[in-house]
Formats: structure tokens, C-alpha cells, sequence
């Protein structure tokens, strides 16, 4: 398949797999090509070991449908995090890949490092680990038909954190240089760095954009969340944080970005919307739909 793929992170799935069939029923009706598993919440590894209970409801559920299937694996995994810790990180990454790998996953997100703010050299020093331990995951990655998608964060804790632009991310998925990792763009994440840091958005994901096999799709304001609320419809209202908004409803510049960016073939268009807005969900995945017509490939 060479068009762009639209999908769809099953949001409603957390815990229960009971109901996971019903979720990728409404997904199928949304028209959405892909389903976003999200392995970060549905209980399938305990210490580092898949449930094979867990894993016959995950494949019952997953069987027989239109959908292909990507999986966003757990966020604590962090290969900037102390060196004692990167062998735990890799057994869960390897056990979510393999059951990944049990459903037909083409793409597996895992996010880039964070850490403490540090020395440059300490920084370097994570970049490097961060980059062996990449390269192996895309080893296992291989042989079951699975790209490694490495995601764009931000410092969510406004000002304490070190982690990848979206331009150092490009250039480190070059330097890792294999075959199975690839980046993952997430929109939102990248104008709420640059709206915090400053810099320029659109050279950003230009940067990132050719090396993106798979795109986080949502929409916020760039604001950091750095004030007191109480409630969500608070920080909507202030148009603060993260808020994984339908597509249009934020100031992400989606029309000059799909001037700008040349991206992969066949990328996957992964709407991440928050469940307050999954009322607005069949217009999200037709803007999407739209946005996806639009693009330009390499």
C-alpha cells in the first residue's frame, strides 16, 4: 500500500479487554484504516513477561477485521534513564513487541528520551545509550515485520527536562541507522516545545517529517500548562497543556506544515483524541482524511 493510512488510538480500551472488540467496532465504523493498541494500558506483560490469557482475548478481539494495527508502547520507556534501569525498559519493549508482533502490528511507538536537565556531556552520554539500545530494539524488531516508531515528546514539567527536538530527533534516527527505526511526528507535542521554548515550528517538523513513518494526529494551542486549574474544561478554556483536541479546533498550522514537509510513503495518520472530544470524532477522522490527500512524499 503506497496512500497514506488513517487511524485511530482505541482510547476507550483501558484494562478491561472484555470490551476491546466493541472499541475496534466503533473504529471500523469511523472508517478508519488503523487501530492504535494501546499497550501502555491494557495489562498485557507483568514484570516483563506476557499474560497468555491476556494475549488469546488481545488476538480474539483483534481477529478478522479490516483494520491493520500499530501499538504505542508503554511511556516510562527511556533509554536517557539510569544505566541500571535500560535492561528492565528492554524487557518490556521486547515482550510488547512480540505481542505486538501477534496481531499483525506494522508500526511500534515508543517515545524518545527524557531527563533531568544536565550537562551537556551527561546529555551526550544518554544520547549515545539511547541509540545502542534503539538499534537492538530494531533488531528484534526485524524479523517480525515491525517499524520502530520513536515519538517526539516535550518537557511537560515546563522548564526541568531534556529531550529531543524534533530536529535532534532526525538526526538521531540517522545516527542509529537501521532499517527498523524510524520516527513517529506527533504535531501537538511539537508545537507545545516550541511554543514553551521558542524556535521555529515549521523547520522543526520539516526536519522530522521525511524520516515519519507514523504521525500523531491532534490538535492544542502551544500554551504550556503552567497555572493552576481545577478542571480539564478549565484548561480548555485557557487552551493550555496537552490537550489532544480534534483536528482545526487548536493553532496547529496544518496548512503550511503540509506546505512544507515532504513525508515517507505510506505514512499511518494516528488520531490521538482525548475521550471529553470523541463526540467530535467522525469529523476529526474526515479532516484527517483530508489532511492525509493533501501531503507530499518522497
Amino acid at each position: 500500500m503506497t496512500r497514506p493510512r488513517v487511524g485511530m488510538t482505541v482510547m476507550k480500551a483501558r484494562g478491561d479487554l472484555g470490551h476491546l472488540g466493541t472499541h475496534l467496532d466503533e473504529i471500523e465504523r469511523l472508517g478508519a484504516d488503523t487501530a492504535e493498541l494501546p499497550f501502555y494500558d491494557l495489562d498485557l506483560v507483568v514484570g516483563g513477561k506476557l499474560v497468555a490469557g491476556r494475549m488469546r482475548v488481545l488476538e480474539q478481539a483483534c481477529s478478522g477485521r479490516s483494520l491493520a494495527y500499530t501499538v504505542h508502547g508503554p511511556h516510562p520507556a527511556n533509554f536517557f534513564d539510569e544505566t541500571f534501569r535500560s535492561a528492565r525498559h528492554f524487557e518490556v519493549m521486547q515482550a510488547c513487541l512480540e505481542a505486538a508482533a501477534a496481531v499483525g502490528a506494522v508500526h511500534y511507538v515508543v517515545h524518545t528520551g527524557f531527563c533531568r536537565k544536565t550537562s551537556a556531556e551527561a546529555l551526550g552520554d544518554a544520547y549515545l545509550r539511547q541509540r545502542d539500545w534503539l538499534h537492538r530494539a530494531g533488531d528484534l524488531a526485524r524479523p517480525l515485520g515491525i517499524m520502530v516508531c520513536v515519538e517526539n515528546v516535550f518537557d511537560w514539567e515546563w522548564g526541568k527536562l531534556d529531550t529531543a527536538s524534533p530536529s535532534r530527533l532526525a538526526r538521531e534516527i540517522a545516527a542509529i541507522g537501521h532499517g527498523n527505526v524510524c520516527a513517529t511526528l506527533d504535531f501537538g507535542h511539537a508545537l507545545l516545545e516550541s511554543g514553551f521554548r521558542g524556535g521555529d515550528l515549521l523547520a522543526e517538523v520539516t526536519a522530522l517529517a521525511p524520516v515519519a513513518r507514523h504521525l500523531h494526529i491532534h490538535d492544542n494551542f502551544g500554551r504550556p500548562d503552567d497555572i493552576y486549574m481545577y478542571t480539564d474544561g478549565e484548561r480548555l478554556a485557557y487552551g493550555h497543556g496537552d490537550l489532544h483536541l480534534p483536528v482545526g479546533w487548536g493553532s496547529v498550522p496544518w496548512d503550511d506544515i503540509l506546505a512544507r514537509c515532504t513525508f515517507p510513503a505510506a505514512p499511518v495518520l494516528n488520531i490521538e483524541l482525548d475521550l471529553r472530544y470523541w463526540h467530535a470524532a467522525q469529523e476529526c477522522v474526515a479532516a484527517t482524511r483530508a489532511l492525509a490527500e493533501r501531503m507530499r512524499h518522497g
